[in-house]
């Protein structure tokens, strides 16, 4: 061995342990400000101490249990040293190191776990200690502690015996073994070297299994590559014959594995990443030569072990790759993160986020990519939730907008979550699995009630997107508003974590605990909600207790009957079993005007369209509509309330009566004057009628909204005061509509209708006739009971059962309701005789026709289309009109039937808007005017010009029978028909 100069320095200096790789050296690094401090490494002096083994060899005796001893009692601690003399030969510095007032050489001496050599090869090589050394040594000898031990056998009991190392030799493990006993499981162990800052190499206790380990979730910066010559790994070094006992014997020559590993390419070298370094120096000061957890989460292709290392830190463990990403020294990786659990990975993920956001280290030149969010942290306000549109957006009334402003609500589409979809329904989509209990568990919570709203960012989204990704089309985009809300006062039921400082219960926070909902994995910088942890906590708790969408279970199937999409034939079998009961419980859906809503009826499993009876609301195009709208937006949307049911009119709009904790809400409508009072002859069935008549007269006296310009002195009229006065006017309601523009009125307030009334109420109506007894014949007038409502009214034979004679209770008669216009097939067994006393009053059904306009009739093009138009626009709610007198036409005859009979050729116009019914069929396109001669004199010609105009309007747009140009021909018949007298 060549001579060694002996070198003392008198210099003390002061550094922290970094690593202990044997029982008689330390590496310690130096206190200085600098990213990664100077280091050296001190071997004890005078010290011999037993020599650990090689990967898969065998210690010496008691190697383990002396590098142990010196390991605990210095890593990590600080300390003072100095370098007492160096070998060059080996390139190493011996000293002397005190911990605190105590020699750390007479420490381990006095434990037995050293021997003291005498003098060194060179004058000079020895501890300045020496003696005290030597008088400790004899001490620990006759006390028989440490490798001095008299106990028979401890020696051999005190060599590891170490299994092959898979580092480098992957056969010598069975990883998928190691990972199925212990996957999840803390397994402890001691780091004997960091190979990059997410790599380390741990012997597994008690077993020693020698592993490299690769911290799951994390990528550090590589450390390079050096020529394999000069690879050899720290644990080599720290175990190589440069120490122990054996000093001095030459490494032995490379094994093939490393000849061969050294070819040209392995000989390159290749400078480690930015950071590198730093990362691996980050570890090294953590969980070098330290005791840690270990927990297996999987295992790659190559057989690599995946794994959490935890280490203490304090009274606290601390999680390695969270504390690397959190300080810039790692990336999230997302293959091996897909191996832990999510409560880990959504960690990571966030501190990987903020880091990018701080720009730490690795990411000091990051830049985020494109967005297409934006910040709106400084919209705050308050409100009450008017509605819930699905289980992820709601719409708040804003306390600071006027009501009735564009502003007065404001969407909210809930911050980082997902709901699962409620479909289209005029896309025929279904709602999604569990969107309905979704949107039910906030309606139940929200509605009525207060919130805090803190508005956070706003997205341009697909149009049939509503999701947080890229739009694809931005001509078909629109912006959603993303924000966190806030229920004031929270239900105690809730499963959610919210903080005392938040403003009220986290209402996202609800719904994902509950399993309604699911949290968005955002991309790298998008805009998120600002209480994004919670969310994911509370998403976490929902799946592990397998709650909503996260269990197995299928969602509850709901089946909903929509009558406001079904025939009217069967909303008219509906009425009776919605009249069985005379209160129901009815959630409001939509509010489509401000008279009319579609509810749900739970019990029932319906949804109905619903209107008040005997109340009407300013039409779409009116004045006050839209304050109509948004009141019974804030009053009775989404809210549980009671209906009564009266019944159902021609359109299949159920009428009848509606309460809200106990208001009547057409009384509310009235009394803001934004309704008027439309009560007619069957005003007795109608609920609180009297509460109705008093609100709409308050609403008057004080001239609200649509009474503001009321004068109680002034007739509303339809016509100028000289035609009102050559002219018959009737007010009228329409009863029956026909084809060809033809219609059936009653006429209001005659005191006929009331007489006709009474007296069919008091009959008494005997059990059916038995067959043979009773034999209507054709043109007779009967009782029939009409199968809509089961009510008694007069009517007339049309026709009588095939074969003539009656022959069973089941055979059908052709009845014409004489006092209503419409006419149906009656069984035997609801027809009674009609006491003469009742008979003798004529019919109070006038047939109609309108005046001035030809409408198709049911067979020809657009007739069905008219018909009905003319009946939407007449017989909804009972509306009342002004029936105005044009002509009288006899020449139908004297048999009464449907479409037979008088006809008053009239036009008809709306009591309150004054629109005449005539001109709206011209404007639609669904009549034009009938130039007959026999209307050309000067009055009624003035006339046609005035409905000119509205024919025109139809012809330009090519509306129904214009779609295909003019269609009136120049063979109009000129002749009039015969002329007949007036009544």
């Amino acid at each position: 061995m060549a001579s060694a100069t002996a070198t003392a320095t008198a210099g003390w200096l002061r550094g922290k342990v970094k690593a202990v790789p044997s029982g008689d050296s330390l590496v310690i690094m130096g206190n200085t400000k600098a990213a990664i401090p100077p280091e050296k490494t001190i071997t004890l002096s005078s010290l011999i101490t037993p020599r650990l083994a090689r990967r898969g060899g065998v210690d010496e005796p008691f190697a383990w249990e002396s590098r142990e001893f010196l390991r605990k009692l210095c890593i990590g601690k600080e300390v003072t040293f100095r370098v007492d003399y160096i070998v060059p030969s080996i390139g190493r510095e011996f000293g002397t190191v005190f911990l605190g007032e105590k020699n750390v050489a007479y420490l381990v001496v006095s434990e037995g776990w050293a021997k003291v050599r005498e003098q060194g090869q060179q004058k000079g090589e020895a501890s300045p200690y020496l003696a005290e050394l030597q008088h400790l040594e004899e001490q620990a000898k006759q006390q028989g502690v440490g490798r001095w031990t008299k106990d028979p056998g401890a020696s051999e009991l005190a060599v590891r015996n170490l299994p092959p190392s898979a580092i480098g030799d992957p056969s010598n493990l069975d990883a998928m073994g190691l990972l199925a006993a212990n996957k999840g499981k803390p397994m402890q162990g001691i780091v004997e070297q960091v190979r990059d800052g997410s790599t380390v190499r741990v012997y597994l206790l008690p077993t020693f299994q020698f592993v490299q380990v690769f911290v799951a979730g994390i990528q550090s910066p590589s450390m390079g590559r050096r020529p394999v010559s000069d690879a050899i790994p720290e644990n080599e070094v720290a175990a190589d014959d440069t120490s122990g006992e054996n000093a001095g014997e030459t490494r032995p020559p490379l094994t093939s594995a490393q000849r061969l590993a050294a070819s040209p390419a392995s000989l390159t070298e290749v400078a480690p990443d930015p950071f590198g370094r730093d990362a691996k120096h980050f570890t090294e000061t953590r969980i070098l030569n330290r005791d840690v957890r270990i927990v297996l989460e999987g295992v790659d292709k190559f057989s690599n072990l995946i794994g959490s290392v935890y280490y203490p830190d304090g009274d606290t463990a601390k999680d390695l790759a969270l504390e690397l990403v959190q300080n810039g020294f790692a990336k999230y990786v997302e293959w091996s993160a897909n191996m832990m659990e999510d409560d880990a990975k959504r960690r990571l993920k966030a501190a990987e986020l903020q880091s990018k956001k701080d720009r730490l280290r690795i990411w000091t030149n990051y830049v985020p990519p494109a967005s297409n969010s934006k910040a709106i942290h400084d919209q705050n306000f308050t409100g009450k939730v008017v509605e819930v549109v699905s289980g992820d957006c709601i719409v708040v009334a804003d306390d600071a907008a006027p009501f009735g402003s564009p502003l007065a609500e404001r969407r909210v589409n809930l911050s980082s979550i997902r709901a699962p979809k409620m479909g289209n329904p005029r896309r025929d989509e279904k709602p999604a699995p569990y969107a309905r209990e979704a949107k039910e568990f906030l309606r139940t919570r929200l509605i009525g009630n207060q919130v805090n709203v803190s508005m956070e960012y706003s997205r341009k989204v697909g149009a049939a997107d509503g999701s947080n990704g890229a739009v694809s089309n931005p001509a078909d985009s629109r912006v959603m508003d993303f924000g966190s809300v806030f229920l004031v006062k929270s239900g105690a039921d809730d499963n959610s974590s919210a903080s005392t400082n938040q403003p009220g219960m986290n209402v996202a926070e609800m719904v994902v605990s509950r399993g309604f909902a699911t949290v968005v994995r955002h991309r790298d910088f998008e805009e998120r909600s600002n209480h994004y942890d919670a969310l994911l906590a509370a998403e976490s708790r929902a799946i592990n207790s397998r709650k909503g969408i996260h269990s197995a279970k299928d969602s509850p199937v709901m089946h909903i009957t929509d009558l406001t999409t079904a025939s009217i034939k069967k909303s008219r079998d509906f009425l009776p079993f919605l009249q069985r009961t005379r209160r129901h419980t009815a959630v409001v859906e939509y509010v489509l005007s401000g008279h009319r809503f579609k509810l749900l009826i739970p019990k029932e499993t319906c949804t109905i369209a619903f209107s008040f009876s005997g109340v009407r609301c300013p039409g779409r195009e009116e004045s006050f509509s839209d304050d109509a709208i948004a009141l019974m937006r804030r009053k009775i949307l989404q809210r549980d309330v009671e209906i009564e049911i009266e019944t159902v009119d021609r359109t299949g709009t159920f009428l009848g009566s509606l309460w809200e904790s106990r208001t009547n809400m057409a009384v509310t409508l009235l009394e803001a004057g934004l309704a008027r009072l439309q009560i007619s002859f069957s005003s007795d069935k109608i609920s609180d009628a009297h509460l109705l008549a008093q609100a709409e007269e308050s609403a008057k006296h004080q001239k609200l909204k649509i009474w503001e310009n009321y004068d109680e002195t002034k007739e509303v009229s339809n016509v100028s005061s000289a035609e009102a006065k050559q002219k018959e006017v009737l007010k009228v309601v329409v009863t029956e509509v026909l084809g060809g523009g033809k219609f059936y009125v009653q006429t209001v307030a005659d005191q006929k209708v009331s007489a006709i009334q009474h007296q069919l109420a008091a009959l008494n109506i005997k059990e059916a006739p038995i067959v043979g007894s009773f034999n209507p014949s054709k043109g007779d007038l009967v009782l029939a009971q009409f199968s809509i409502d089961n009510s008694w009214n007069r009517a007339m034979i049309v026709n009588g059962p095939r074969g003539g004679a009656v022959q069973s209770p089941n055979d059908k008669f052709e009845v014409f309701y004489i006092d209503y216009g419409n006419q149906e097939f009656v069984p035997y067994s609801r027809l009674r005789p009609l006491d003469p006393s009742v008979s003798a009053a004529p019919g109070l059904a006038q047939l109609c026709s309108l005046a001035y306009v030809k409408v198709p009739n049911l067979e020809d093009d657009f007739g069905l289309e008219a018909a009905e138009y003319l009946s939407e626009c007449t017989m909804n709610n009972s509306k009342e009109f002004r029936a105005m007198i044009e002509e009288r036409d006899t020449s139908g005859g004297k048999p009464r039937g449907q479409g037979t009979g008088n006809i008053l050729m009239v036009t008809l116009v709306d009591v309150e808007g004054e629109f005449s019914i005539n001109a709206a069929m011209l404007q639609e396109g669904l009549a034009r005017l009938e130039r007959k001669k026999r209307w050309d004199t000067r009055e009624r010609k003035a006339a046609l010009d005035n409905l000119e105009e509205f024919q025109e309007k139809a012809k330009k747009e090519r509306l129904n029978i214009w779609q295909h140009g003019d269609v009136e021909s120049d063979d109009e018949e000129l002749a009039p028909p015969k002329k007949t007298a007036g009544r």
